[in-house]
């Protein structure tokens, strides 16, 4: 029996889903993408743990049943939308990417309809910039950006619409 492909559907990210992200542990090396505890997020006010900023720039993504299965950002730039993305580690992998970007970037174009949407991915990301790839994005930049890590290589990917 064939399975039907899973429907993934863009949500305002509420808190419960914002404190869940928080405990998603990701296997190396993709471990980096992790949060800090949800509590300190809150009492720093930063990222989705700020509630303004999580109600403007912030999504969820959950599928039919209504299960938390990811999360976007869409931050916005002059001219540009830019995306930043994670998907529940259980589900990494599998071959559902372009289905959970596709849900993403339609959000992206229905919010900014008259920007161009972007994304920053680090240069050995294979995985997802395959995913970013079968979805229309392009790789038109390298440039080195700072993280917790050092200086690392990242790509600029934009989407073709």
């Amino acid at each position: 029996m064939i399975s039907s492909p899973v429907t993934f559907h863009v949500v305002p990210m509420e808190p419960s889903h914002a404190e869940n992200i928080c405990e998603w542990n990701y296997k190396p090396p993709y471990n980096i993408y992790g949060w800090m505890p949800w509590e300190q997020m809150q009492a720093l006010g930063i990222e989705f743990g700020d509630p303004v900023l999580r109600s403007q720039q912030y999504v969820s993504v959950v599928n039919e049943q209504g299960d938390l299965c990811g999360f976007a950002q869409l931050f916005p730039m002059e001219g540009v939308v830019r995306l930043g993305i994670g998907m529940r580690p259980d589900l990494c992998g599998h071959g559902m990417g372009h289905l959970f970007m596709e849900a993403i970037v339609q959000a992206a174009l229905k919010r900014y309809p008259e920007r161009e949407i972007d994304l920053e991915v680090l240069t050995w990301n294979q995985r997802a910039i395959r995913t970013y790839q079968k979805c229309g994005f392009t790789i038109t930049d390298t440039y080195e950006r700072r993280t917790p890590s050092g200086d690392r290589p990242f790509y600029c990917m934009v989407y073709d619409k």
